[in-house]
């Protein structure tokens, strides 16, 4: 039997290897301290969290497929919408101890959110082959629009205090496990997204003093 590398390679699962690179690179950045590479690099992570899914849905997957998909969407987003955010707020907040509290907090509760949301899905799936119509718990991956907005407006002093960070953390890692139950965006919403997140990148290179020369 011809012996092979653990783990899938095909392209149902390159747009989440990506999106978990992005984001180890805005980890990266935000340890150099710059903050507006590593908030492009969360955006970049959200828009592969956001289409990779479409993208497996092409293929016809056999269960250990499925399953394998599951776990490494959600391990990456772990670490696209947990990891970094926390990692950032921290670093940006001046590093006190309160806001590390809050930003491992805000990490444990992506993770608790991901991995019911594995379980959750797991029985879906076995229920049902329909598309997912709808969330429980606020999506982590709010957090790569927000986040950035939140930026924005602190470096043109309209949040004067980096107070605006871990107070985004907490508001978040409430949602993520509160359960109320959040509508699927389909195309429209993607789109409209999409066009925010352009936005955000957009003001950031007029605003921001990007040299794209």
């Amino acid at each position: 039997m011809k012996k092979k590398l653990l783990g899938y390679y095909d392209y149902t699962v390159i747009l989440t290897y990506c999106g978990m690179l992005f984001a180890f690179g805005g980890i990266l950045q935000v340890i150099k301290g710059d903050y507006w590479n590593a908030v492009i690099s969360l955006m970049l992570a959200g828009i592969c969290d956001m289409f990779d899914g479409a993208v497996a849905s092409t293929k016809d997957r056999d269960e250990k497929e499925k399953k394998f998909g599951i776990q490494i969407d959600s391990l990456s987003d772990l670490i696209s919408f947990g990891v970094l955010p926390g990692i950032f707020v921290y670093m940006i907040s001046g590093q006190s101890a309160l806001v590390g509290i809050i930003s491992g907090l805000f990490v444990l509760c992506a993770l608790i959110r991901l991995a019911y949301f594995n379980v959750l899905e797991e029985e879906r799936q076995k229920e049902t082959t329909e598309c997912r119509k709808s969330y429980l718990g606020i999506p982590v991956t709010n957090i790569a629009i927000l986040l950035p907005a939140c930026y924005l407006l602190f470096d043109h002093r309209i949040m004067k205090s980096v107070i605006c960070f871990p107070v985004l953390l907490s508001i978040l890692g409430i949602g993520f496990l509160l359960p109320v139950k959040i509508r699927k965006p389909g195309v429209i919403g993607k789109a409209a997204i999409v066009m925010v997140g352009i936005l955000e990148a957009v003001f950031m290179m007029l605003f921001m003093g990007w040299d794209i020369m």
